[in-house]
């Protein structure tokens, strides 16, 4: 098979990535610039990324090699595990076979250090000094915080304001890798300030943190910016997983009928549904993928196919995706990790192709699915794994019901340690459903930049 002469013969890690632009039936619409409406190009991201992220946002090489010092990192924990959910199969009575791959074995406890350390690396041999970036939930910017101690960059993070109030011990643990956290909105922002201005009590929102971070990057030519999901190259970084799992289903004996993932902006879905949507479009696999998203921030399942800014305060260049509107203040459920107006590009662009599917599921069905995978199998899912968790059982009663057999494989993208208090407030019953009003969506999508 092809992606194994890109893996090592001795402990089988990855040793490039995987592009899905190299086998895509079309293209992903192209990246504009807002105020020329033309395709941008890489002068015009020069400000925020390296150079070599550049170059990963848009080539279409199948595989991407991943460089010796990424890979050497990459060691403290890849191969991440894939275990058989057996106890979890044994409680729900399916004849559904369930894999799951787990992510939360890296230092910081989720998948994001698949990226963070490239970014990170990519930015030291340019010469960059401070990477700046936001954080929902904080497994990414934990992420980045540890990368950038591992190779000696100053860390700037901008942590969504209901976060940084719910996840106080995320908080600690970037500030223990040497990271300065501010909660936004904040007023060291002309955006920050001006949503204070208006909405003194705001909760923030992933857009709101982002064009904070976008804003210090571009005014210091020293800083760099650094992003968790959405973007082609976060992405390419994240596929490491899937091509992992497509070798250890092999050595399972047993190839995958149904994938999983949770989404907000797509990293760690398409980090595992890549390669296998890869094969898929090769005409070598077939295989049903379904992105499991929260019904309080339901980006693919009712927003607009549309030209949208990444951001609130509409620094960023316009990409095309499943938006709510760059406006959209999501409420503040516990999975911090899915609250994002958008959906990665190249996401949108595969569910629009109908290559994927996509479901919404409200915060207590993933609370109790979190619970019921906890008490079977032992491990404490992140409130972000939770949904593809609550997606793999549904799946797998699904195979009861309809007495057929099938393998279901999905990204439990990291452990909950830090997110105790949402299980606390889960139990005590304080943990409330959020659908989201449709009028309040269209009031959002209503600002959509105008793009002929």
């Amino acid at each position: 098979m092809e992606t194994v002469k890109y893996l090592l013969s001795e402990d089988r890690l990855p040793q490039a990535w995987y592009n899905i632009q190299a086998d895509l039936p079309q293209p992903a619409p192209p990246v504009l610039h807002p105020g020329t409406g033309q395709p941008i190009g890489p002068d015009d991201l020069a400000p925020l990324f390296p150079l070599a992220l550049i170059q990963q946002e848009v080539t279409t090489e199948r595989f991407v090699a991943i460089p010796d010092e990424v890979q050497r990192v990459y060691r403290q924990w890849r191969p991440s595990p894939l275990y058989r959910a057996r106890r979890l199969e044994l409680a729900l009575d399916t004849p559904a076979r369930i894999y799951y791959k787990y992510e939360g074995v890296s230092p910081a406890g989720s998948h994001k250090p698949n990226t963070a350390v490239p970014q990170a690396y990519y930015n030291k041999i340019e010469g960059t000094k401070r990477l700046v970036t936001e954080t929902g939930a904080g497994q990414w910017g934990s992420s980045l915080a540890m990368a950038c101690a591992f190779f000696g960059l100053e860390c700037k993070i901008f942590m969504v304001r209901v976060s940084y109030d719910q996840k106080p011990y995320r908080r600690a643990l970037m500030e223990v890798y040497g990271a300065q956290v501010t909660p936004s909105p904040s007023q060291e922002t002309n955006a920050g300030r001006a949503i204070l201005t208006g909405h003194p009590d705001s909760p923030g929102s992933l857009g709101i943190a982002i064009s904070e971070a976008v804003e210090i990057a571009a005014g210091d030519p020293e800083t760099k910016y650094s992003l968790g999901s959405v973007l082609n190259h976060v992405l390419l970084h994240q596929t490491v997983i899937g091509l992992e799992a497509i070798e250890q289903m092999q050595l399972a004996d047993d190839e995958p009928d149904i994938i999983i993932g949770a989404t907000g902006g797509g990293s760690n879905f398409a980090g595992l549904a890549f390669p296998y949507l890869g094969r898929k479009l090769r005409g070598e696999d077939d295989v049903r993928v379904v992105a499991v998203e929260p019904a309080a921030c339901p980006s693919l399942t009712r927003g607009r196919y549309a030209y949208d800014f990444g951001d609130t305060g509409r620094l960023t260049p316009l990409v095309k995706m499943h938006t709510l509107g760059s406006g959209f203040i999501p409420p503040g459920i516990h999975a911090g990790g899915l609250r994002y107006h958008g959906m990665a590009p190249l996401v949108s662009h595969l569910l629009e192709l109908g290559q994927i599917e996509a479901v919404a599921i409200q915060q207590l069905d993933t609370f109790a699915a979190g619970i019921q995978f906890a008490r079977a199998e032992g491990i404490v899912p992140a409130p972000e794994s939770n949904h593809a968790v609550a997606g793999a059982i549904r799946e797998a009663l699904r195979c009861k019901e309809e007495g057929v057999s099938r393998a279901i494989l999905f990204n439990l993208s990291g452990h909950g340690h830090f997110d105790m208090q949402a299980y606390t407030d889960y139990i005590a019953g304080r943990l409330v459903n959020y659908d989201y009003p449709a009028e309040e969506i269209a009031m959002a999508l209503a600002g959509l930049p105008a793009v002929s």
